[in-house]
């Protein structure tokens, strides 16, 4: 399972909570929102079709953010920043 099907999953089980991740494509940092099982960029565009991935092969995660839902960009209430796949593994169990 791809890290980004890893973590629609978890916001399927958390649906108090939304992911900021911040990826590295090709030395580009990039900004996702997870949110109840579904990825979307908040930088570039997300891919129409819902099978193809949002987080390409070789991006690098560079962290993840746990927030509140619903998501406020302007007022975000944060419950951890910064972590890693790991920390975000951790979790998961």
């Amino acid at each position: 399972m791809t890290i980004e099907k890893k973590l629609e999953e978890y916001t399927l089980k958390h649906k108090e909570e939304a992911l900021l991740v911040t990826i590295l494509v090709e030395g580009e940092e990039q900004q996702l929102i997870v949110f109840r099982g579904f990825t979307s960029s908040l930088t570039n565009p997300t891919p129409p079709n819902p099978a193809e991935p949002v987080i390409p092969p070789g991006a690098e995660l560079k962290s993840i953010d746990r927030v509140k839902a619903p998501y406020n960009p302007a007022a975000p209430c944060y419950v951890q920043q910064g972590l890693t796949w790991t920390e975000m593994q951790s979790l998961m169990e």
